[in-house]
């Protein structure tokens, strides 16, 4: 077991928090992973309690919660301990290491919820719907796969529309106030920022996007 005193971090929650990520079975760092088989992946999962609920509802499928803060994502992980949830990992690496984490065309789902939206024009290179992020998931994604979206921000969210039909994604499903639509039940797993912005008033706006045809 790691000693959070060993962790040279200066808040000390946050020593705390890495060191819980190390110290649980099921957290990874990239050079401790090794590829395995995973059926969705949740990108920029934050505290991964999403991906948590995901796994528990969906148990034969496979579920990696990604995200580059392995502070946050300790949450997630001691939850789905606690609940004997077994369908899950959780690894702190970015994004644009997948083509490094998962086997080619072996995902059948990849979960964008609420990243980033950096919304200063020169941040665009760093937005996770952009053209090179797109051509990463095309690379992960099966035949069958499928990429979904969601976010509160509607500027963010078209701009990610219109990143999508210039790649030629094909649009599947798309909702502008996700939670009064009549789309499935399980798009409506609420994140914690979600149920945030939902208190707060907000919309959410969702996609399912499928990648190019060949």
């Amino acid at each position: 077991m790691l000693n959070p005193e060993d962790f040279i971090i200066t808040r000390k929650r946050k020593k705390y928090k890495f060191a819980k990520f190390a110290n649980s079975p099921i957290c990874y760092e990239l050079d401790e992973w090794s590829q395995r088989p995973i059926d969705v992946i949740e990108i920029g999962a934050g505290n991964g309690l999403f991906s948590v609920e995901m796994a528990k509802r969906f148990s034969q499928s496979q579920f990696l919660a990604l995200d580059v803060k392995g502070d946050r994502l300790q949450k997630g992980a001691y939850e789905a301990t606690n609940q004997n949830i077994n369908n899950i990992y959780f690894l702190r690496a970015r994004a644009d290491q997948l083509v490094n984490i998962c086997h080619p065309k072996s995902i059948e789902s990849i979960w964008i919820t609420f990243p980033d939206p950096f919304l200063r024009r020169r941040s665009s290179g760093r937005r996770l719907t952009n053209s090179y992020f797109l051509k990463i998931y095309q690379q992960i994604l099966n035949s069958n796969g499928a990429l979904y979206l969601k976010h509160d921000n509607r500027d963010f969210f078209c701009w990610s529309l219109e990143q999508l039909v210039i790649n030629r994604w094909r649009i599947e499903e798309l909702s502008f106030d996700l939670h009064e639509s009549n789309l499935v039940d399980s798009y409506k797993i609420k994140t914690t920022y979600e149920t945030r912005w939902l208190e707060d008033g907000l919309t959410i706006n969702f996609v399912k996007a499928l990648p190019p045809l060949s």
